[in-house]
């Protein structure tokens, strides 16, 4: 084992490479990659600017024009937060036994080793990405209990949000359940225009529907919901595009951050950015870009929080950024005597493998540093479905 260079490894870890590429990872080919951002150290906050709305004006003859036009500008942040590692050791005696006549062999063991370690790392970053369900604006739920139960009127609901809110209609992503999975595979007109998958564009995709490549993720999160019970809003009137909601007296229980609730009178779900510890008296905060249907004062709504649920996520690719980086070095190395990086063509990781010679044993590393960000919250929907 000691002879061996990671030069000579790499055909058995590409092998790993085409097990792990077909795990359940939706999330990860279905966002934006930022190599700008990556090269931030751990904990280190990169800013980008953000344009805010534009302000209209009237046009009017004058000898000069308008003193106008300075903004306020916007930003958003990202950083890398995690920095993750999965080890793979051998000694010279078990080496010995596995490449003894009759053995299985250290490379084909290997493979599976590397592949698991790169499954690990992949799941890791693809539950990540699925828990920022918490960034969506609103949501819609199924008509029965599961999503896409007798059509893809759910798809066109969702996006349907990502519209209103001013979406970009290209590059439109949704990442579901197997529970959704199994639902859209079950219809016989669904089956007959799934795409054949043979290029990266496409690696994963179960159906193009509404506008949307729709992808499984085997992460999806079903997230316990708050207890509120008898909660309403306040007196107080609520405008169009309000994100503070005042609550009334009434009420007891609380209300979580990535709730979604439901206003009487209000057929949108808005999903809960700011939750409140106990709903007696207190505010809470949806996500932007606000209320869509105006509480008046005096109308004291009720408001209701929607059960446990798997949570689906529809968005444009622009919404989303996926940093990752090589785990950093330190200045002069260290005792590595050979690191090579390995990319999936398909879901566009990188992975770090490292190689350290130690007493009569070997050990390699596999190893990736990443940062998640919804950067546009208003162009991620929620699907919540059992």
């Amino acid at each position: 084992m000691a002879g061996n260079t990671l030069t000579n490894l790499i055909p058995t870890l590409y092998e790993a490479l085409d097990v792990v590429s077909r795990e359940l990872v939706g999330f990860i080919p279905s966002v934006t990659r930022d190599s700008q951002l990556a090269r931030a150290a751990i904990g280190q906050t990169v800013y980008s600017p953000v344009a805010p709305a534009a302000t209209a004006g009237n046009v009017e003859a004058n000898t000069v024009p308008p003193d106008d036009g300075q903004q306020t500008i916007g930003s958003i942040s990202l950083a890398i937060t995690k920095s993750r590692y999965v080890p793979i050791r051998w000694q010279g005696e078990e080496s010995l036994q596995m490449n003894s006549p009759g053995g299985l062999g250290v490379r084909t063991l290997m493979r599976d080793q590397f592949a698991q370690g790169m499954r690990t790392l992949c799941n890791e970053i693809e539950a990540d990405l699925a828990g920022l369900y918490l960034s969506g604006s609103r949501a819609i739920v199924p008509s029965s209990s599961t999503l896409f139960n007798k059509d893809l009127a759910d798809a066109a609901n969702a996006r349907k949000i990502l519209m209103d809110n001013g979406a970009p209609t290209s590059e439109l992503k949704m990442v579901i359940g197997t529970d959704a999975g199994a639902a859209l595979r079950s219809q016989a007109t669904i089956l007959s225009v799934i795409p054949s998958a043979q290029d990266m564009a496409t690696q994963g995709v179960l159906i193009n529907a509404a506008g949307f490549q729709i992808r499984e993720s085997a992460q999806i999160k079903s997230p316990v919901v708050g207890t509120a019970s008898s909660a309403t809003v306040s007196t107080d009137a609520h405008a169009v595009g309000a994100t503070t909601i005042k609550l009334a007296s009434a009420g007891s229980g609380n209300i979580a951050d990535g709730d979604i609730i439901s206003i009487v009178g209000d057929t949108n779900y808005y999903v809960v950015k700011t939750g409140a510890a106990a709903v007696s008296g207190a505010t809470i905060v949806i996500a932007e870009p606000g209320l869509r249907v105006a509480i008046a004062g005096s109308a004291s709504p009720a408001i209701s929080v929607y059960k446990k649920s798997n949570r689906s996520m529809a968005f444009a690719r622009s919404a989303i950024v996926l940093a990752t980086r090589m785990p950093a070095l330190p200045e002069g190395g260290d005792m590595g005597v050979d690191r090579t990086t390995i990319t999936d063509p398909r879901s566009g990781l990188s992975f770090e493998v490292s190689k350290y010679l130690q007493y009569r044993q070997v050990r390699y590393e596999i190893a990736i540093a990443w940062g998640v960000k919804a950067v546009k919250p208003e162009h991620i929907a929620i699907l919540a479905g059992a």
